[in-house]
């Protein structure tokens, strides 16, 4: 049959998940050692360091898996192409550029900018709402956006994508007192106190660490299957 016309692009899309789902991992194994009170500081301090190195990889690829996914649509709409095409792939690829640039800084100078913080953050909030809207739409129409081959396994993409968006800033609000503690550690030593504060912010975050997981692996999934598609 041949080399698929889009190879490239669908090789990015599960790059990007591959890497999305292995650096999460990394992080969560790195976090384990942060919270280890037998080990020195030093020891921690690196884990730490490990742990922010690697954590900016997954936050990389959920920006990229937005613009590398709608560049798939335009490629193969279905009908769509009133909405998807060149213009609003390239429009979404700026989008992300931009997205991209608030998440690198932020992650490298976190609460340097307010304004950065701020902005990631309703963008976030906006851009959730708007994919879940989108995902229920598409899973409930007869011929969503003019699309007649059952595109339900996209919107449950959508859904899921967005979900992930939503459970990062539930790992964000969660983290929020492991910087003071980790800094009362690095500065006053280790307590039942501090260990307390920094084992509830991270431990916190599992449930949903956990929900990103599901919904990568998911997402993947049903991008691979596409059950019910009309191919």
């Amino acid at each position: 049959m041949g080399a698929h016309p889009h190879g490239a692009w669908i090789l990015l899309h599960l790059l990007l998940f591959v890497f999305w789902l292995g650096g999460d991992l990394g992080v969560y194994v790195s976090s384990r050692y942060v919270l280890k009170p037998d080990l020195p500081f030093a020891a921690r301090s690196t884990a730490l360091s490990i742990m922010s190195v690697l954590d900016l990889g997954p936050k990389i690829c959920l920006v990229l898996i937005l613009p590398s996914g709608v560049t798939l649509m335009a490629l193969d709409p279905h009908g769509a192409g009133h909405l998807l095409n060149d213009w609003s792939a390239g429009a979404t690829w700026l989008f992300a550029a931009f997205w991209l640039w608030l998440t690198v800084r932020e992650h490298r100078r976190p609460g340097r900018h307010r304004w950065i913080r701020r902005t990631d953050w309703t963008l976030r909030i906006l851009l959730t709402a708007a994919l879940w809207g989108v995902g229920i739409y598409t899973l409930v129409a007869a011929e969503p956006f003019g699309v007649d081959t059952d595109p339900r396994w996209l919107g449950g993409k959508v859904l899921l994508y967005a979900t992930a968006i939503a459970c990062g800033l539930g790992i964000r609000l969660k983290l929020r007192p492991f910087g003071a503690a980790f800094g009362e550690l690095a500065g006053s030593g280790s307590s039942p106190g501090v260990e307390r504060a920094m084992r509830r912010a991270v431990n916190g975050c599992v449930p949903y660490v956990v929900g990103i997981w599901a919904c990568v692996l998911a997402a993947a999934a049903l991008g691979v299957f596409k059950p019910g598609a009309d191919l």
